[in-house]
């Protein structure tokens, strides 16, 4: 398949991206679609996934992943343990699931994914009770154009995002911004100065009242040097 010049992610509300890589790959990061309330009705229906990226256990990122994996069978790149999990499962084959850990980098067709720190707990909910589902992570993707993202999934600013950012070289951070369960606008200001990244896409907010930050106060913060994008489900950027 011809490479593009452009990567597209759609943001499917919360922390839900559906994304088009460079080849025309059909990515899925953290499923949340069908039971998501920002997801607009017209994405609800996922029918074609071949890479599907988990951060985390928590229901607000996997509570569709079995379903949407057992009717498109995707790889799924994630964490041990959550790998162990998922796998467990009927309807899942086993051999597409790719579980690695921090500090590691999984090669699926030319997409590469390197699973990083992120700062958050990682319960799997689960008949009524917390399953162990390992670390929380981030992800730094290069797609196979060479565009590389950071995507921070659910986490607090900490030091080590200028580690990342040193390591890893990328263009455009996502990160969350809602506050209560991850940073707020501060706190993500603080994470931008430390990624030294010049784009920020937004996630995690909206949702439901609770996660209060937007994407005009971190603009604010950051200063006219760095772009906060402005989106809503739906969008495509």
């Amino acid at each position: 398949m011809a490479l593009n010049a452009e990567v597209s992610f759609t943001w499917l509300g919360h922390g839900t991206w559906k994304v088009r890589s460079a080849r025309g790959k059909d990515v899925l990061i953290d499923a949340w679609v069908m039971n998501n309330p920002a997801t607009p009705d017209t994405l609800k229906t996922i029918d074609k996934c071949d890479l599907m990226l988990i951060t985390h256990g928590h229901f607000d990122h996997i509570h569709d992943a079995l379903e949407i994996a057992r009717r498109t069978k995707p790889v799924i790149v994630t964490n041990h343990e959550i790998g162990v999990w998922l796998g467990s499962k009927q309807g899942i084959d086993g051999e597409k699931i790719v579980a690695g850990n921090q500090g590691g980098t999984i090669d699926v067709d030319g997409i590469k994914v390197t699973l990083v720190q992120a700062v958050h707990s990682c319960g799997i909910t689960e008949e009524g009770g917390i399953v162990y589902g390992g670390d929380a992570q981030g992800l730094v993707i290069e797609f196979e154009n060479g565009f590389t993202i950071y995507f921070a999934g659910d986490t607090d600013v900490f030091g080590d995002m200028a580690l990342i950012a040193e390591l890893s070289k990328f263009d455009v951070a996502f990160l969350p911004i809602g506050g209560f369960y991850t940073m707020g606008p501060q706190r993500a200001a603080k994470a931008v100065s430390l990624l030294g990244v010049k784009t920020v896409v937004p996630m995690h907010f909206g949702t439901f009242p609770i996660l209060a930050g937007r994407p005009s106060q971190l603009q604010e913060l950051v200063g006219n040097q760095v772009k906060v994008l402005d989106i809503k489900p739906g969008d495509t950027v």
